[in-house]
């Protein structure tokens, strides 16, 4: 048991050398160009400061990338667009009528007239031909099978199915 655990300190201590030496072999180490070129020119100042008898006083360094990005892929070209783009005429859409808010609740038919039960939301209507309901909607016809209304703001007509015919 002694073995194995020398032989995974070992493998451990040979992958983390491995990975410590392989960054600066397979990247190119800008940094340590920069580096090597200011010393040469920190050595050179301080010559010639030497030999002028001066202080060498070190340079300011320029601020450097610390993490430089590499990719290997190419870099995205955009693409350009020569043609115009078509103008479009907005399409206007005709104006319609809303849905019917009424639902057929029942009829009664006398000798001389027939009216009819409307139910919308909490209201109850009961109308004959000719009716107007709210200045919105006018009674045209009442058949057997389908009630006619005109929604007036733009004069078109509706139908409502009021049943079967008897």
């Amino acid at each position: 048991m002694n073995t194995q655990r020398r032989l995974a300190w070992l493998a451990f201590l040979g992958l983390a050398a491995v990975l410590a030496w392989a960054p600066g072999y397979f990247f190119d180490d800008e940094a340590a160009d920069t580096r090597a070129t200011v010393a040469v020119a920190d050595k050179a100042q301080v010559a010639a400061a030497s030999a002028a008898g001066k202080a060498a006083k070190p340079t300011a360094l320029k601020p450097r990338d610390l993490f430089p990005s590499k990719s290997w892929k190419p870099a995205v070209q955009m693409a350009t667009v020569t043609e115009k783009p078509a103008v479009v005429a907005a399409v206007v859409a005709a104006p319609s009528a809303p849905v019917l808010p009424f639902q057929f609740v029942g009829r009664l038919h006398n000798l001389e007239d027939e009216q009819v039960f409307l139910q919308s939301g909490e209201k109850l209507y009961v109308v004959r031909r000719g009716d107007v309901i709210d200045d919105t909607y006018r009674i045209e016809q009442i058949s057997a099978t389908e009630l006619s209304l005109v929604y007036l703001p733009l004069h078109l007509s509706q139908t409502l199915s009021v049943g079967s015919a008897p």
